[in-house]
């Protein structure tokens, strides 16, 4: 297939763009030039802005379009309108679901209202519904396409640093500050898994929604720091921390969300029986941590410092209860 990629030079995209080369498919990007230019030598480079500078799209064809990084439903309605009847898949989130609070949620949920929304601008509580009109403009303006919704996507390039320093928190050993309990859930899926299931999502000619997250019988936490100990061999001692003692005092940490577990057990049935695989937790684990050492951020999670007064106060207070 000859396939337009709208971004495809970073982490998701990158993943998508590496899972349609080893298919054998030809694949155009379409992006600013600003983030690893050049990143593929075998695709073809064309260089624009979504916004208002679609011209170079003007009278090409393609098989089929994959939308990374459409996060504003003009924009996207350009892309759509630009492509005509190109078969399009958009890579949405879980956050356009209505509600965070319940478990094994489906495509079927409802999704968080767009009523009325005005502003283009990004934010923690405009995130969400701006994905949700995006979506709408898809469903409604593409005859054939397929909209995918990761939660936390992980694994080597990923620039966030999120689920990298927990993995890089446990390599190192001593003790450990954790949010909530060993028993919370946590779900996530590689990006190069998510590569690979909209590559086949395309091939073979699916269409609709998929929650494309981990298995829907997620890990627990402590499933997932016993598992980075056996792959790095540390001993790492793990102290949970409730949620409300460091909502006192404005600690937040990477992945952790306090009473909306429903986001991490949302049900990805439908993708896995059409064709959703996920490698060994093992191998994302020990890949990413390969990645991490030379290239991951330092700024995401708790200084070392902090962390310790955080735990020596934590046991202060459960001495004095």
């Amino acid at each position: 297939m000859k396939l337009l990629v709208l971004g495809g030079t970073q982490f998701v995209g990158r993943a998508i763009v590496e899972a349609a080369l080893r298919r054998g498919h030809t694949v155009s990007l379409f992006h600013r030039g600003k983030t690893n230019p050049g990143l593929f030598p075998e695709a073809e480079e064309i260089l624009g802005d979504r916004d208002g500078g679609l011209g170079a799209l003007k009278g090409r064809t393609w098989d089929a379009v994959l939308d990374v990084n459409g996060y504003v439903p003009r924009l996207v309605h350009d892309s759509v309108q630009a492509l005509g009847n190109t078969p399009y898949l958009f890579i949405s989130t879980l956050s356009v679901l209505a509600s965070y609070t319940i478990p094994h949620q489906t495509e079927a949920t409802e999704r968080a209202s767009f009523e009325g929304l005005s502003t283009e601008a990004i934010t923690n509580e405009t995130y969400g519904p701006l994905k949700a009109a995006c979506e709408d403009v898809v469903e409604r303006e593409t005859p054939s396409h397929v909209i995918l919704r990761p939660g936390f996507i992980v694994g080597p390039r990923d620039h966030t640093g999120r689920f990298n320093y927990w993995l890089r928190r446990v390599s190192e050993g001593g003790a450990m500050l954790v949010p909530g309990t060993e028993d919370s859930p946590v779900q996530f899926i590689d990006a190069r898994d998510l590569g690979a299931f909209a590559i086949h999502a395309l091939e073979s000619r699916k269409h609709g929604l998929y929650h494309a997250v981990g298995p829907s019988d997620p890990l627990t936490w402590g499933d997932l720091f016993e598992e980075i100990r056996r792959v790095t061999g540390a001993t790492t001692r793990v102290h949970y921390v409730s949620d409300e003692f460091l909502a006192e005092r404005g600690v937040t940490l990477p992945m952790r969300h306090h009473a909306i577990d429903g986001l991490e057990r949302t049900s990805s049935q439908k993708a896995i029986a059409e064709g959703l695989t996920f490698r060994p937790l093992s191998e994302t684990i020990r890949e990413t941590l390969d990645w991490d050492r030379d290239h991951g951020r330092r700024d995401v999670g708790l200084p070392p410092q902090r962390e310790r007064e955080l735990l020596e106060e934590w046991a202060r207070a459960r001495t004095a209860a």
